[in-house]
């Protein structure tokens, strides 16, 4: 009843009769509205997005449904990600293999806290983008392109730390690689790339991996590049 009563104050759901003695009265519209509010609800709609489906023609179902369903399957993509954790994890003790606690615990974290991460910089329009683009790669592709950036990571570190020129042909091949991952992940959408860079712009750490140091790269290939367009322009002004 309390309920009920809120839903009156708010002016979301109002009885259309009352008793002499002040008492509400539900009619049957009123019981049909009351299983739109749950309804709606269930779909994780805030009670002003419910009362605001209900009582304006103009209102965006479509849209604030496509932005709910994005968010459901972000919590379906979580969950199979700890549903994959917990599956490797008893692989590892059916075999013998020790797990203490806390190492189980950190695991579990890095994947909510991930996620959390990605909610932080990316709209529900680009994960479920993000989600469609790892679904026609495949787990095989993704795993290939994982290694290559370990590998491609280590390449340009010992050139940096070689003192290579930025403008040698060597390091701008591996710069015009790295840009090839990068669209691959990002399907060659400009505002992904900006969440993505941002991303790495203000995080410290991200899969255990130091970020200081993954911006110095980043830096260092971003200077091969400007060297590599620079060099474009000299030759096209010299045509």
């Amino acid at each position: 009843m309390r309920t009920l009563h809120y839903y009156d104050e708010i002016g979301l759901l109002s009885p259309s009769r009352r008793t002499d003695a002040g008492h509400r009265l539900y009619t049957a519209g009123d019981v049909v509205r009351l299983q739109q509010i749950k309804s709606l609800q269930h779909l994780g709609f805030t009670l002003k997005e419910v009362r605001d489906c209900l009582d304006r023609p103009d209102f965006p179902l479509g849209r604030v449904i496509q932005l709910h369903l994005s968010q459901l399957k972000e919590r379906i993509e979580l969950q199979q990600r700890l549903c994959d954790l917990l599956e490797r994890v008893a692989e590892r003790l059916s075999s013998g293999e020790e797990v203490s606690s806390g190492e189980f615990v950190d695991t579990v974290m890095e994947v909510i806290d991930m996620s959390e991460r990605l909610d932080r910089y990316y709209t529900p329009e680009q994960l479920e983008y993000l989600e469609e683009r790892r679904r026609e790669v495949g787990e095989e592709r993704i795993r290939q392109v994982e290694a290559e950036w370990l590998e491609l990571i280590e390449q340009v570190r010992a050139e940096m730390e070689a003192g290579t020129d930025p403008s040698s042909e060597r390091v701008q091949a591996l710069a015009r690689r790295w840009m090839e991952l990068i669209n691959e992940f990002t399907g060659g959408d400009p505002g992904i790339e900006r969440s993505l860079r941002t991303m790495y712009q203000e995080e410290t750490e991200i899969h255990g991996m130091d970020i200081g140091s993954m911006r110095e790269l980043g830096e260092y290939v971003s200077r091969a590049m400007a060297a590599s367009s620079e060099a474009r322009d000299e030759q096209d002004r010299s045509q």
